[in-house]
Parts: C-alpha cells; sequence; structure tokens
C-alpha cells in the first residue's frame, strides 16, 4: 500500500464513477430498444399487444431474477468483471433475438438477454460504493443514474434512426455493437477497490467519515440474504423502487408505441418528441442526486416521494388531455419522465444506509430483483389493458396510479 495521498485519490475517484457511468451509458441500447421494434414485429411476425406484453413482461422478470444472482456474483467477484461479461454477452443475444421468426423465437433469446443485462447494475452499484463514502453517494449515484438515464436516450436516439432506413431486425444489430466496445475501456481503467490501486481509505471513504459497517470478515450467501431480507424498511423501499420501476419502465416500452401509433408512421418526425422522455430522466437523476445530498440532507424517502407524486401528476396529464400539440407533449414528457426516475439513485442510496456494506451488492440486487418483478407484472398489466381498451393513452392512467403507490411506500420508509 502506498501512503495515503487525498489528492490522487480523489482523481481515482472520478475517474473510476466516470468511467463506470460511461460503461452503462451504453448497456440501455441492448434492453431498451425493444419498445422501438414493436410496431414492425406485431406486423412480421403477428403478435398482438398481449404477446408483446408477455415477452416484455417475462424478459423483465429474467432480468430482476438475474439481478438476485448478479448481486452476489458482484460481492464475491466484483464488479468490474460482471459489468463486462454483461455487455459483450447482450450483445450478442441481441443479434439472435435478430432473427426470430415468430412468438417463441423471439420470447426465449430475449428472456436470455435480460438475464445477462443483469449483471450490469448492481456489481456497477457495489462497485461504486466502494469508492465513495457516505455523505457523498447522492452525488456519485446521480450521476451514475443520470449516464443510466441518457442511456436511454441514446437507445431512443439510435434505434429512431435505424428505423428511418432499415426494418426492425437492426435495432437489434447495430446500436449494441457499442456495447462491448465500451466494456472493454471500462475493465482496462477501473479496479474493484481503492486497494487494488494502492490505496488505503481512511474511515471507509472519501469524507473521512468512519463506516462501522466496513471489516475484512467475510459474510456468507445464507447470512447476506438473511440480513436483507430481514430489513423490514428495506424491504418496504424494495417495494416502493418496484412501483417507480413499473412506471419507468412502462413508458419507456409503450410510449414509442403510442407515437408510432398517432401518427409516428405518416408523420416520421413526430417520433422525435419522445426522446424529451429519457432526456428528462438522465437530467431528472442528475438533479436528484444532488437535491439529495444538498436540500433534503440525506432524507432520500421524502425525495422519492414527492418526485414520485409530481410525476404522477405529469402522467394523469397527459392521459386526460391525450391530444395537445408537440410543446405540450415534450413539455409533459420531459416532466414524466424526470420526476420518475429521479429517485433511482435515492433508492440506490438508501441500500448503502439500510445494509451492512458488505452486503450491498446483495441488497441491491433483491430490490432490483422485486423492481423489475414488479415492472414484468406492469408490462403485462398495461399490453392487456391496451387490447381491452384499444386507446393507447390507456398507458399514461396505469403508470400514473403506480407512482402514487411507490410514493406511498416512500413515506413508509421515512416513517
Amino acid at each position: 500500500m502506498r501512503s495515503f495521498d487525498a489528492s490522487a485519490l480523489r482523481r481515482a475517484q472520478w475517474r473510476v464513477l466516470l468511467w463506470t457511468s460511461f460503461c452503462y451509458l451504453f448497456y440501455y441500447v441492448g434492453r431498451q430498444n425493444f419498445g422501438w421494434a414493436i410496431a414492425g414485429m406485431k406486423e412480421d411476425l403477428h403478435l398482438t399487444n398481449t404477446q408483446i406484453g408477455w415477452i416484455s413482461g417475462t424478459a423483465l422478470l429474467c432480468y430482476g431474477l438475474g439481478q438476485i444472482v448478479s448481486g452476489h456474483l458482484g460481492d464475491r467477484f466484483g464488479g468490474r468483471r460482471m459489468v463486462t461479461l454483461g455487455a459483450i454477452l447482450s450483445c450478442f443475444f441481441n443479434w439472435v433475438t435478430s432473427f426470430a421468426q415468430g412468438f417463441w423465437t423471439l420470447m426465449i433469446p430475449w428472456w436470455v438477454n435480460n438475464g445477462v443485462q443483469s449483471l450490469g447494475f448492481a456489481p456497477a452499484s457495489r462497485l461504486i460504493t466502494n469508492w465513495w463514502g457516505p455523505r457523498e453517494r447522492g452525488k456519485a449515484f446521480g450521476i451514475f443514474n443520470f449516464a443510466a438515464g441518457f442511456s436511454s436516450v441514446l437507445a431512443f436516439t439510435l434505434s429512431i434512426l435505424v428505423l428511418r432506413s432499415l426494418s426492425w431486425v437492426w435495432v437489434f444489430r447495430l446500436p449494441v455493437l457499442l456495447m462491448p466496445i465500451a466494456a472493454l475501456a471500462f475493465f482496462c481503467l477501473v479496479r474493484d477497490r481503492p486497494e487494488a490501486m494502492g490505496f488505503t481509505t481512511p474511515g471507509g471513504g472519501p469524507d473521512g467519515a468512519a463506516d462501522a459497517r466496513r471489516d475484512g470478515r467475510q459474510v456468507s450467501p445464507v447470512e447476506r440474504s438473511r440480513q436483507v431480507l430481514g430489513n423490514r424498511r428495506f424491504v418496504i423501499a424494495s417495494l416502493g423502487f418496484g412501483f417507480d420501476n413499473w412506471a419507468r419502465l412502462g413508458l419507456l416500452v409503450w410510449v414509442p408505441v403510442h407515437f408510432l401509433g398517432v401518427g409516428g408512421k405518416e408523420e416520421p418526425a413526430s417520433v422525435w418528441i419522445t426522446l424529451s422522455l429519457p432526456v428528462g430522466m438522465a437530467l431528472g437523476a442528475l438533479a436528484a442526486g444532488y437535491l439529495a445530498d444538498r436540500f433534503f440532507h440525506g432524507d432520500h424517502p421524502r425525495l422519492s416521494a414527492l418526485f414520485l407524486t409530481l410525476a404522477s401528476m405529469a402522467m394523469l396529464t397527459l392521459f386526460l388531455v391525450p391530444r395537445g400539440g408537440r410543446g405540450f407533449w415534450i413539455a409533459l414528457l420531459f416532466l414524466a419522465g424526470f420526476f420518475v426516475f429521479g429517485p433511482a439513485a435515492s433508492f440506490s442510496a438508501l441500500c448503502a444506509e439500510l445494509l451492512d456494506l458488505r452486503v450491498m451488492g446483495t441488497g441491491i440486487g433483491f430490490m432490483n430483483a422485486v423492481g423489475y418483478g414488479t415492472a414484468a407484472l406492469g408490462d403485462l398489466v398495461i399490453g392487456v389493458v391496451l387490447d381491452a381498451t384499444g386507446r393507447t393513452e390507456s398507458i399514461f392512467l396505469v403508470t400514473a396510479t403506480v407512482c402514487l403507490l411507490g410514493a406511498l411506500c416512500s413515506l413508509s420508509v421515512r416513517r
């Protein structure tokens, strides 16, 4: 170990955070491209909205269950290996998905793709926690979730550009080529812990605050699971994240369907309006991370409850006034994205605050399993509702309702 050098450690912290965020910036091009392929898949493969809901929903369930496994793997092997492996495998299974000829040949590779995609978030979050202390985790996770949000912008933009001249299959083939490139750069430049780069971290973090929950004793998988499942506040927070995720992913998957159905084919320029949704998400994650540390003084449940309530109001307005002009759509989609994804950094930070840091990866894995399991149910519900009502505006009523449920869970955690 080299002697402690605060400035050198600080540079290393930022390098790790920024390169981890850069890698995750490309992760969602391998998962959130699905919504843009739905219109073409329904036509070419003769699928209904309910069948699409089953495919998307069960794939999210695979993603959520994979989070439990990836959380343990991140605690055991480190985020650096897991994140890189997930990106490379996701690129491969996107290509396999593009050759689908029907319901099952589409669903099975998409299941596997979502499973390997789960190797990204929990291990990366554990890696960030290793490098950043309690007083700055809101900011650190805000930057990381900003990259995750902007990854949705990238996924939307690249998918729109591909569909301007190519068929839906190329949505699964071209954008994903960026994933292994970013992952290999991340693998070469990042290490899992400060000690791996020769640093000692007094007090367990850059702010010098002692973290009594971090020590060298290894925790068994059974003990990690017991600590996570036995923490009532953490389980409620995970359910709140589930409702938030239902709303967020419901919008990302089904809003492209809504716009392609209300004029996107006749007026292709209108689909660019949808970019305001992921742009709002990216900026919401960044702003919420700053606000949580600066103005809410680490009261993450209060911030989450406020943001989810405001998100619900924006979505309810979209449902009640479905035929506004472009400026109306851009503003409300931006606000819906801003407030629905803003709490993501707070939910990640709650893992570090409510759990022993040695089980951080397992905790985030469990929270994501609940989050994506709930979102899986949500995709199926939205698909059934759309087939039953014949109105794509129903997306916004469903997501507004679950945002309020997420806000109630956040208030319960706070009390």
